[in-house]
């Protein structure tokens, strides 16, 4: 299933990362050599992604130990907008984030009772104790903050749980309705656009998560390519409210299809 495509339309290329790119260490089949083809064209290239588990420092390194050439200041995550959104709102958060991912909020300024509940991929704290802790908080007035609501992704023993069941939890049992920062987010997806001087309509996003990165690329007015690795599953293409622009084998299927 593919619509004609003008490749002479399209100015920028958004790439997911995880389930796209690679799926922990391991590359995604011709992904290295797609990438450098891609970049050998006049189309901007950048990655979003909701990764909450790691850094930008450590998923920069992962990708260049995996054998990608990438710019570290082209990687745009959840982390650094919530980060923004923290400063901007003045919030004092608990942080439910593994301590590979807080190196993106080292410095940051916190004082007062805590007043925000910030909940990323952290499989070390959803125990009850921490996640009873987060309940209480929350009880007392505090915001929840999603850096994102995926409900699973793919890694190298298979699916797994997403934050987003967590975050579905304290809504349920606390009445809020958390704020949420990444994909599907059509802000999230336009702040990848600052600087390049091209249009939402002059650029595709390619994903392996037909809600998170398709839908929500459609309905910001991107255009839209789902990858048949990660965590696709046969029929994701008819799952969304939009159909995708393309549906690919691979990464390095999608670059085809965009050049060709």
């Amino acid at each position: 299933m593919a619509k004609r495509l003008n490749c002479e339309a399209i100015k920028a290329v958004l790439v997911d990362l995880s389930g796209t790119l690679h799926i922990e260490n391991e590359v995604t089949y011709g992904a290295v050599e797609a990438l450098e083809r891609l970049k050998g064209t006049d189309i901007n290239v950048r990655f979003l992604t909701n990764t909450t588990k790691e850094s930008k420092s450590y998923l920069y390194e992962r990708l260049t130990k995996c054998g990608f050439t990438v710019e570290k200041n082209d990687i745009f995550t959840s982390l650094t907008v919530s980060r923004q959104y923290i400063e901007n709102h003045h919030l004092n958060p608990l942080l439910l984030l593994e301590e590979a991912a807080l190196e993106d909020f080292e410095g940051l300024q916190r004082s007062g009772e805590m007043n925000a509940v910030v909940v990323g991929l952290a499989p070390s704290k959803f125990d009850y104790e921490t996640m009873n802790n987060a309940f209480r908080i929350l009880m007392n007035g505090a915001e929840l903050i999603a850096i994102h609501k995926g409900r699973y992704y793919s890694r190298g023993d298979g699916l797994a749980l997403g934050p987003g069941p967590f975050v579905s939890a304290l809504e349920f049992a606390t009445g809020k309705t958390a704020s949420v920062m990444g994909k599907p987010e059509k802000k999230f997806f336009l702040s990848a656009l600052e600087g390049l001087k091209c249009e939402p309509h002059e650029t595709i996003m390619i994903g392996d998560d037909v809600r998170d990165d398709v839908e929500g690329a459609l309905l910001a007015g991107f255009k839209a390519i789902l990858v048949r690795t990660g965590k696709y599953r046969p029929g994701d293409e008819n799952r969304s409210s939009v159909l995708p622009t393309a549906v690919c084998d691979n990464f390095a299927a999608a670059v085809d299809y965009i050049l060709n």
